[in-house]
């Protein structure tokens, strides 16, 4: 009688554990866990943008995440005059812009800021990120992100180079070269921007560097709404500490996110998130910068709706979508009168994006696949740029998340 009881009561105990090891594990779902779905920007990689935080808590264990993203981002070269003196800004803001016919002749008799780019890489980034729970209500996360400019070639890019990308425009959608890859030739590196000040951006093929590093604190406040309306929010604040040559300066932001949790029946989940965040970019510099847009704040929205399974081990998969808009790099009112000089004539799709698109508003759409299990979560996701602003064109990637001090 006594074995039996003492059976039972082991019996107990390690149904218990199960269950506790279970609610532990990354098989358990916490919100939208998201990869970091940040676009590999040519000036966006030089600064610490902002990734949404879509979980309802703090994770109960510190959580690794290993990631790598690539992207194609291809600008042919093109060159920008700002006219400096209000009344020819006036003139050329009644002409369409490939009409204006501001000519540049020195300083003195026609003033103005001057820059050209041309951006022709895959680039590749790779975060190292650590994320501790300090409390029931407090998280904060730690990233370490890194660049490599690549040519792109096969096998090392499949999705993102430019073979790839140039067979989908000839074969099933743009049609023949539409923003002249083949024209300036494929598989190539040719990065290289010279901004109003004088300084000159450059990168060349299998280039490496830090971009920085991130600290990004989370509060997750306790509400009625979270037990009545499953309704969860959370608050943020991020510092950024830029480390390349090329942007060494801190950056500051605010976040907040809110996400909604549906249990649809035992198998099946459906969470729905909104997050908005604001960049103070370059509060501080260390030293001279590279002017990466005279807008001095990036702000962005995300939304996110994701779809979960669970398999019969307690394991699952998910389906996500994220739309993200993200605030433009330079300030709008300049659009309204700089001229800008390129290869119109045979390249007649896009030659202008390399300046244009900094005074536009960023836009993508992310496609997520997540599997969770107890030891593990890995997702994969790919991203495209619908507005065609090839900044990156479109954008791979893979992360792994791992418990870590069990």
């Amino acid at each position: 009688m006594m074995l039996k009881k003492g059976v039972l009561i082991i019996s107990c105990i390690c149904n218990l554990l199960v269950v506790a090891q279970q609610k532990d594990s990354l098989s358990t779902k916490n919100g939208i866990d998201n990869p970091s779905l940040l676009t590999t920007h040519h000036f966006g990689i030089f600064s610490s943008r902002i990734n949404p935080n879509f979980k309802y808590k703090p994770p109960k264990k510190p959580i690794l995440t290993i990631s790598t993203t690539s992207g194609n981002n291809f600008h042919p070269f093109v060159e920008g005059y700002f006219p400096k003196d209000p009344d020819v800004r006036e003139e050329q803001s009644k002409l369409i812009w490939y009409n204006r016919d501001f000519t540049f002749i020195d300083q003195q008799t026609t003033p103005a800021d001057y820059s050209n780019i041309v951006i022709d890489a895959v680039i590749k980034e790779f975060r190292l990120s650590i994320n501790i729970p300090l409390d029931k209500k407090n998280e904060l996360g730690v990233t370490l992100r890194s660049y490599l400019i690549t040519k792109g070639k096969h096998p090392f890019s499949i999705f993102t180079g430019d073979e790839t990308i140039e067979w989908f425009h000839s074969n099933i959608n743009g049609g023949e070269d539409p923003f002249g890859r083949r024209y300036y030739g494929l598989n190539q590196v040719n990065f290289k921007y010279f901004d109003r000040n004088g300084n000159t951006l450059e990168l060349h093929n299998n280039d490496f560097f830090i971009g920085g590093i991130e600290l990004n604190h989370f509060y997750y406040p306790t509400l009625s709404i979270n037990k009545t309306k499953k309704i969860f929010i959370n608050f943020g604040s991020h510092l950024g500490i830029n480390t390349s040559k090329f942007n060494s300066s801190l950056d500051l932001g605010l976040s907040v996110n809110a996400i909604k949790k549906l249990k649809l029946n035992n198998s099946y989940e459906f969470n729905m998130g909104v997050g908005m965040n604001v960049l103070y970019k370059n509060l501080i510099n260390f030293k001279e910068v590279i002017d990466l847009g005279n807008n001095p704040f990036l702000a962005t929205i995300e939304s996110d709706i994701e779809i979960t399974k669970y398999t019969k081990k307690g394991n699952y998969n998910s389906l996500g979508i994220n739309y993200q808009i993200q605030s433009r790099y330079n300030k709008r009112k300049e659009a309204d009168y700089y001229r800008l000089l390129g290869n119109w004539e045979e390249i007649r799709g896009g030659w202008h994006h390399g300046i244009a698109t900094l005074y536009r508003a960023q836009s993508n759409w992310s496609f997520v696949y997540t599997y969770g299990h107890p030891n593990y979560k890995l997702s994969l996701y790919f991203k495209e740029d619908f507005l065609v602003n090839n900044a990156p064109d479109f954008q791979t990637g893979v992360s792994l998340k791992i418990p870590v001090f069990k």
